[in-house]
């Protein structure tokens, strides 16, 4: 129980909003790290004398520690109470941190990155589960779109910081400067974070059969995801063994936890309609957030030529929409809107905020981003707050760390296969479209004979010769072929990433409608 004097969970507003300040401050930091590292990855392999390929491992293994913590944070809570938990990671994270600001050498460097990712993986589940503890459900809307807001906005404002940094002054400092930001969360979950009464240790054995099976299926599914498309896919002994591993220890690793008395993973809570469905639309959220993540600064610098730093900043329209109409989700959902509705307008309003963005062309300029990633972000504000908050809604109070675990992490898994997904699909379209594009590059071909015409007579007023002239067209023909293909291969990306939105969307109706709108006094209703 919390000492007298303390604010409690669940009791004052000003108490409940100090712990949600704290556990902010928590989650926010290892997001703005995760982010902003991604902008600094040729720096790092310039500066420690190793090839941009090899510095992707500094990626890779904070990924994987990461991942593997993930779906035992709620076994983590309650073997070491939730408090002492948040610290621990909070402290690790941070000494990690330091430790990999001085790193000497790459080996180092990716070494202390697996240190922090053990320290980060508990970060977003354990603070959320506090949140979602804190305050009632008729407000745990508020609560989750306060959550959600540095959440959602840090992993698209880090870039921009990161790559300040980065160009200006050091990698390092990347690492560096969530320290103050740790400092502060720790003082603050020292202050105000207190274990509820049902936080209780149910075992001492620690089951190391079920660790064993599930880190080492994880990291190999990540790796995995992380490394296909580098190395062709299954067409890699690599990747294919790697695929087996994965499959044969996670699947022997379920059947194994859901034969265990005390489970590292409550997979038994996915009995829960709402809880199944709202982790299956977590999955397609990272999917889908995580792929044009990726897809539209990489647009921005290889098609239309913009710097990383120019990227960063007009990827911030969506981030500063998603901040401005979460309030108003969370407001929404306290005022018993169906969260049901709303989820569906955000899936089908961010859908067509992604359908802009395969109108674009290569006259696009920045001003052009705005409208869709606006739409987009005002999507993605009425799909974070009532999803994270109808999801664990049927879930007892004491086994909300559990579902907070399994919910983060399948939506970092989904965002790990939508990071693959996308990537392998635009080398592949650019392929297809580069053979289908080549085809009409003959002489044969009336635009192209006219093309090269006229090329010809401008290049015969300057006295050019007639034969280097006609190499010099085809070579800028082919040019212009391979910047076309590439642009339709983004463009079928975002094509894809919609219709997986309006897909998923209907999911949204086989959730039942929350406890506290449906008049029901307590208990689950499924």
């Amino acid at each position: 129980m919390p000492p007298q004097g303390s604010p409690r969970i669940g009791s004052e507003s000003v108490g409940r909003w100090l712990i949600a300040i704290a556990v902010m401050a928590s989650a926010v930091m290892e997001l703005v790290d995760t982010a902003a590292v991604n902008v600094s990855l040729p720096y790092i392999a310039g500066n420690l004398s190793a090839s941009v390929n090899e510095a992707t491992w500094v990626l890779t293994s904070y990924l994987v520690a990461n991942a593997a913590v993930l779906p035992i944070t709620g076994w983590l809570a309650n073997y070491m109470g939730r408090k002492r938990l948040l610290m621990g990671a909070v402290a690790t994270f941070t000494v990690a941190s330091v430790l990999c600001g001085m790193a000497p050498s790459l080996p180092l460097l990716v070494f202390f990155r697996v240190l922090q990712g053990v320290g980060g993986g508990s970060l977003q589940p354990t603070t959320r589960a506090i949140l979602l503890e804190t305050f009632p459900r008729e407000e745990r809307g508020k609560a989750m779109a306060f959550w959600g807001v540095g959440i959602v906005v840090a992993p698209i404002l880090a870039p921009v910081l990161g790559g300040w940094l980065t160009t200006d002054y050091s990698w390092r400092l990347v690492f560096l400067i969530n320290v103050p930001i740790s400092m502060l969360g720790l003082i603050l979950v020292h202050l105000f974070v207190h274990d509820p009464p049902y936080i209780r240790r149910t075992s001492n054995r620690i089951d190391y059969w079920g660790l064993g099976m599930l880190v080492t299926g994880i990291a190999a599914l990540q790796i995995m995801f992380d490394k296909g498309q580098e190395d062709d896919w299954f067409g890699s002994h690599f990747i294919v063994t790697l695929a087996v591993v994965a499959v044969v220890f996670l699947t022997a690793f379920v059947v194994w936890e859901l034969r265990s008395k005390d489970p590292i993973v409550r997979f038994r809570l996915l009995k829960h309609r709402t809880f199944a469905v709202g982790v299956a639309l977590s999955a397609f959220t990272g999917i889908i957030l995580f792929g044009s993540t990726v897809l539209l600064p990489l647009f921005m610098q290889e098609l239309l030529g913009f710097p990383a730093l120019t990227a960063g900043e007009w990827n911030t329209p969506r981030g500063l929409a998603t901040m401005a109409f979460m309030p108003l989700a969370g407001i929404l959902i306290s005022r018993r809107w169906d969260m049901r509705r709303m989820l569906f307008f955000g899936t089908l309003t961010a859908a067509l905020g992604l359908y802009g963005f395969s109108l674009l062309n290569l006259n696009a300029g920045p001003w052009n981003f705005v409208l869709p990633e606006s739409v987009m972000g005002l999507g993605f504000s009425f799909i974070f707050v009532p999803l994270a908050t109808i999801t664990v809604d049927p879930i007892p109070a004491e086994q909300m760390g559990y579902a907070t675990a399994i919910t983060a992490l399948m939506r970092n898994i989904g965002g790990s296969l939508g990071i693959s997904a996308v990537t392998t699909m635009l080398a592949r379209r650019e392929q297809f479209y580069q053979d289908r594009l080549a085809a009409h590059i003959t002489t044969f071909n009336p635009l192209t004979a006219q093309m090269l015409g006229e090329f010809h007579q401008r290049m015969a007023q300057f006295g050019v010769n007639f034969t280097g002239a006609g190499r010099h067209a085809m070579q800028l023909l082919y040019d212009l072929l391979l910047k076309q293909a590439v642009v339709l291969s983004y463009l079928d990306a975002f094509r894809v990433l919609t219709i997986l939105f309006v897909v998923v969307s209907p999911l949204v109706w086989l959730m039942r409608k929350p406890l506290h709108q449906s008049g029901q006094a307590g208990g689950s209703p499924e």
